[in-house]
């Protein structure tokens, strides 16, 4: 149980080598706009890209991932990891899954797992390395959740910018929710399953020509 955890912690750092860090998903975008200026605003925009667009399609496929990963059903990996790809919204946010999935791949690759999928998403990767370790699927989506959480309020310390203070607040409001927002995932069926966030869209639209960037999303 313990080794199991250890490997979870280990895919949901911000030492993982896939480069999150360079990517707000957005968020830099809205700081340009002025729709976040400050932590409260900061977390309003992180909650509801969280609830509204990767609790609501992001999780559930990751879901459908690791349990095909785990069942070793290749062609359902392979059609959600296309679904997923094709969810994404604008050039940047598709390239920043790919990008991010194919350096997952690469490292897990080096350590003995293979990711057999043309271009991986970074939840399919991170899922098969869920399934070869054998971690559960629910406690590896809060902690998926919880990474994505975290490199949000990271950004936000940097761009807007926050105090390191403020941005653990905004963990600690954020994170009470993952539990219960994992659990809804959990529960979607398939005709269920959809982003409907278009102001995301929209901005991350805008940050693919916008003048100054910190970050590449």
């Amino acid at each position: 149980m313990a080794e199991k955890l250890a490997r979870l912690l280990q895919l949901a750092s911000p030492m993982l080598p896939v480069g999150a860090y360079s990517y707000s998903q957005g968020l830099e975008a809205a700081i340009e706009a002025g729709a976040v200026r400050d932590a409260t605003s900061a977390r309003a925009w992180i909650g509801d890209v969280l609830e509204f667009s990767v609790a609501r399609m992001e999780a559930p496929v990751f879901l459908r991932l690791a349990s095909a990963w785990r069942a070793g059903d290749l062609e359902a990996a392979s059609r959600w990891n296309a679904f997923f790809l094709a969810s994404r919204e604008t050039a940047e946010l598709r390239a920043e899954t790919a990008q991010m999935g194919y350096s997952l791949a690469r490292l897990l690759a080096d350590l003995g797992i293979e990711t057999p999928l043309e271009e991986p998403s970074f939840p399919a990767a991170f899922a098969r390395a869920v399934a070869a370790w054998d971690i559960d699927r629910g406690e590896a989506l809060v902690a998926y959740l919880w990474a994505w959480i975290e490199n949000q309020a990271m950004a936000a310390v940097k761009a807007v910018p926050l105090g390191q203070t403020e941005g653990q607040k905004m963990l600690l409001a954020l994170g009470q929710r993952l539990e219960a927002l994992a659990a809804r995932a959990g529960a979607m069926g398939d005709d269920d399953l959809g982003n409907f966030a278009p102001g995301l869209a929209i901005l991350s639209s805008r940050h693919e020509t916008q003048y100054t960037r910190l970050f590449r999303s």
